[in-house]
C-alpha cells in the first residue's frame, strides 16, 4: 500500500510539473510572438524583400533576400559583375557563386535543401506551433552577454531540431542553434541576431544577422508583402 501510495504521489508530481512546463513553454513564446508585433500582423506577411549589405576586407557587397511564405527562398549577391545565388524551394535548392569558380548552377544536396526548407517559414515557427506540428521545450535559461535568455528547444514537424534563445527581458530571439551536415560532417551553426528594428507594418525584425555569413549581414530596407514574380526563384546562369 505505502509503494501504491509512493507511486501515485511521483505521478501527480511528474504531471504537475509538465503542465507548468509547458504552461511557462507557452508564456514564454506568447511574450515573443507580442514582443516582435503579434500574431496578427505576422500572419498578414506573405512576402519579403530585404536589401543588405556584407562588409568582407573592406569591401561592402550588396545582398539582397527575396521570401515567400512556405514556398521559396533566394539570396542574392551581386558582386564584381557576376550575379551569385543560394535559391531553396519546396521543390530543392541550387546554388551558383561565379566568384567561387563556378561554372555552372549547381544542385544542393540532399542535407543542404533540408536545411534550407526549415526556413521557408517566414512568420516564424514559433507562431501556433502546435498547429504546425512542431513541439516546443523549455530547457532552462542562460546567460548571453551578460543577459539572461530562454532556452528553447524546437522539434520540427519533420524531426530537425533547433534550439532559441528569447531574451528574458525583451523576448527578441537572440541566437539560434542547430546541427547541419557540411561536407559529410555534422556542425552546429550558430546565428545571432541583434539591431531590432520595428516596421510600419507593426512586425519587428533584426537588422543585424551574424554566423549566416563570412561577416555581419546588416539589412538596409525592408519590403513587405511585395510582388515577387515566380521568375525570381528560376535557375539561370
Amino acid at each position: 500500500m505505502k509503494a501504491l501510495k509512493s507511486a501515485c504521489v511521483a505521478l501527480i508530481t511528474l504531471f504537475f510539473f509538465s503542465s507548468l512546463s509547458a504552461q511557462t513553454v507557452d508564456e514564454i513564446v506568447t511574450k515573443h510572438i507580442a514582443a516582435i508585433g503579434g500574431a496578427a500582423n505576422w500572419k498578414k506577411i506573405n512576402t519579403l524583400k530585404m536589401e543588405a549589405n556584407i562588409n568582407v576586407q573592406g569591401n561592402d557587397i550588396p545582398v539582397v533576400i527575396y521570401q515567400v511564405n512556405n514556398k521559396a527562398t533566394k539570396s542574392e549577391i551581386i558582386f564584381q559583375g557576376t550575379n551569385n545565388y543560394n535559391i531553396i524551394t519546396t521543390e530543392g535548392g541550387w546554388k551558383f557563386f561565379p566568384i567561387m569558380g563556378q561554372a555552372a548552377p549547381e544542385a544542393m544536396t540532399e542535407d543542404e535543401v533540408k536545411a534550407g526548407q526549415n526556413q521557408l517559414d517566414i512568420q516564424g515557427e514559433l507562431l501556433d506551433y502546435k498547429t504546425k506540428g512542431h513541439k516546443v521545450e523549455l530547457l532552462g535559461k542562460d546567460t548571453l552577454d551578460g543577459n539572461e535568455a530562454f532556452k528553447l528547444k524546437v522539434t520540427r514537424k519533420n524531426g530537425s531540431e533547433a534550439t532559441y534563445f528569447i531574451d528574458a527581458k525583451s523576448f527578441y530571439m537572440v541566437r539560434a542553434m542547430a546541427k547541419v551536415k557540411a561536407n559529410g560532417q555534422e556542425i552546429e551553426q550558430t546565428s545571432l541576431m541583434s539591431n531590432f528594428q520595428k516596421l510600419p507594418e507593426g512586425i519587428v525584425l533584426p537588422f543585424t544577422l551574424e554566423g549566416v555569413g563570412p561577416a555581419p549581414i546588416v539589412i538596409s530596407k525592408v519590403e513587405v508583402n511585395p510582388k515577387i514574380d515566380d521568375a525570381v526563384f528560376k535557375v539561370t546562369q
